[in-house]
């Protein structure tokens, strides 16, 4: 057979590109090839033209929900918000001690964090091109500090290589560049590249390679303290008689390959993921705290939502108050934003079109676990030097994220022990009771820090598709879904229409809730003016 020729997938190629030159070419080469773009939000919405005292009534006081009603309201709307739970904010949510939930199988678990410790169940950060959320954060007041994504001192780590020792993540990406920076510099010296480098280009890239990977003048990567700049000393400089420091020994590239850890260097590389990324002073509910302070007197808690009617005159809601189920309750409005998750509308009735409750029905949502673990002291500040983000492993428990925040301080510390996002690992701890999956998290978990079993206190655990009001993490869009599905999602069907992260191109992430609301208040009130 003749050779077939070779071709590169555009994401394939993004991720290469990612692993090898960094989040910044990363970025480029997605603008150029068309996947990345700024936020499209432009600052505020404004809503021109009278509404005449129309009447909305909005399904969840999530963010957007929350949204739709701080604007609708400042638009001169009439305004009322159904939330099933006993508090707003949906999955901005955080667990700190004394707090309670119960989940389906009627697991009621209690965290017991010491004070001012605290788990993120649902969003955890922000990164810094999330402009909506950003800005609402601004105009609350929302003290944000930074959430670091790549720590290069974390860990990576495979349970079958390198003897199940982590591997600092500075040692595999230094490693990792700098090998293959000495291939490249291999090629480009023997003329290999000539066909789409020209000479000139091939003498500045053998200079980039030096720097970038860090190789010495025969453009080799080795043991050296140019090498042990970019990936740590084995004694590190000093003071005094003990002063120069020695150099450290690379981790083999075939070591590297066949370990398969280069595969979590894309996580720094990822548009989402990269710096600066933001998280709120205390907890991310405090962002659905300070909507609460705008719109808290528009919202009915407990009011669990069973049916959803509309005529052309108006929408008509049923409910039931969880402290008092035996009589169904009902609210009117002439129009209504319905932000409630997919995977709990699809159960109820809603006389929308053939059209949205086919969407509505087309999209399953993904599997999720935290886990957040309460140590005795800050372990992994005071023995391994780690202050804040994020250690990669194959094991079940997938991650391990560090608090980024009360650094250096005695006393306990929460850890995130586990975040699983779909995968076969996501409905194994799912199906666990609650007190299991804190087990195996320490289990897990001590295989990367033995300190895990010595300093454990206490721990609490949230499966995403155990959680009543949700059912799961997000909206998880196939692409043939979106292409026949999505727009008929958002479309205003009659007198309702639909918005969450469900009805954005950024699932799982709160600016998608937000986003959507905007965007389907925005074509609300525009029908509404023009009724």
């Amino acid at each position: 057979m003749p050779d077939e020729p070779l071709t590169v997938r555009r994401r394939d190629l993004l991720s290469l590109i990612g692993a090898m030159a960094g989040s910044a070419a990363m970025y480029h080469a997605m603008t150029a090839l068309g996947f990345a773009s700024e936020s499209r939000y432009q600052g505020p919405i404004r809503l021109q033209g009278d509404p005449k005292g129309a009447s909305v009534l909005i399904l969840g006081a999530g963010l957007a929900g929350m949204t739709a009603a701080l604007e609708l309201r400042k638009a001169g709307y009439k305004v009322q918000v159904l939330e099933f739970n006993d508090r707003a904010g949906g999955r901005n949510w955080s667990l700190r001690g004394g707090d309670s939930f119960v989940e389906l199988g009627g697991f009621k678990q209690t965290c017991k964090f010491d004070d001012g410790l605290y788990l993120n169940p649902g969003p955890w950060r922000i990164p810094y091109h999330h402009r909506a959320l950003l800005d609402y954060c601004k105009r609350f007041n929302v003290a944000l500090e930074p959430f670091i994504q790549l720590n290069h001192n974390a860990y990576l780590h495979a349970s079958r290589a390198f003897g199940g020792v982590p591997q600092r993540i500075r040692w595999v990406k230094a490693d990792f560049q700098g090998q293959v920076s000495e291939l490249l510099a291999k090629v480009t010296s023997q003329g290999k590249l000539d066909e789409v480098v020209s000479k000139q280009d091939q003498d500045i890239l053998l200079q980039a390679l030096r720097s970038w990977g860090a190789l010495d003048r025969d453009y080799r990567y080795r043991a050296s303290l140019i090498s042990s700049e970019y990936r740590g000393y084995a004694e590190a400089p000093g003071g005094g008689l003990t002063a120069m420091p020695l150099p450290s020994d690379p981790v083999g590239l075939s070591d590297i390959l066949k370990s398969q850890l280069w595969r979590y260097l894309h996580n720094f590389a990822n548009y989402n993921f990269q710096t600066t990324m933001f998280q709120p002073v205390g907890g991310m509910d405090m962002i659905g705290k300070a909507f609460v302070k705008e719109v808290g007197d528009l919202i009915r808690y407990n009011a669990r939502v069973t049916e959803i009617l509309q005529d052309d005159r108006g929408v008509t809601v049923t409910y039931v108050d969880a402290k008092n189920p035996k009589s169904p309750l009902q609210a009117r409005a002439d129009w209504c934003v319905c932000t409630i998750p997919l995977s709990i509308l699809s159960q109820l009735k809603v006389n929308a079109g053939a059209a949205m409750k086919a969407a509505i029905d087309a999209v399953p949502y993904a599997g999720s676990v935290k886990i957040g673990l309460q140590f005795r002291r800050r372990f992994w500040e005071e023995d391994d030097a780690i202050y804040g983000g994020i250690s990669y492993t194959d094991l079940p428990i997938r991650q391990i994220g560090y608090p980024n925040s009360g650094y250096n301080r005695t006393g306990p510390g929460v850890l995130l022990g586990a975040y699983l996002f779909d995968g076969a690992n996501t409905y194994e701890f799912t199906a666990m009771p609650p007190d299991e999956r804190v087990a195996r998290a320490v289990e897990f978990g001590a295989m990367i820090h033995p300190q895990y079993k010595s300093e454990f206190e206490n721990g609490i655990a949230v499966a995403w598709h155990r959680v009543p009001f949700t059912l799961g993490c997000s909206g998880d869009w196939s692409d043939d879904a979106r292409t026949q599905h999505y727009r008929n999602l958002c479309e205003i069907d009659g007198r309702i229409v639909l918005a969450g992260e469900h009805a954005s191109a950024l699932p799982a992430w709160q600016e998608g809730a937000i986003l959507s609301s905007l965007d389907a208040i925005t074509r609300l009130h525009e029908r509404v003016v023009k009724t």
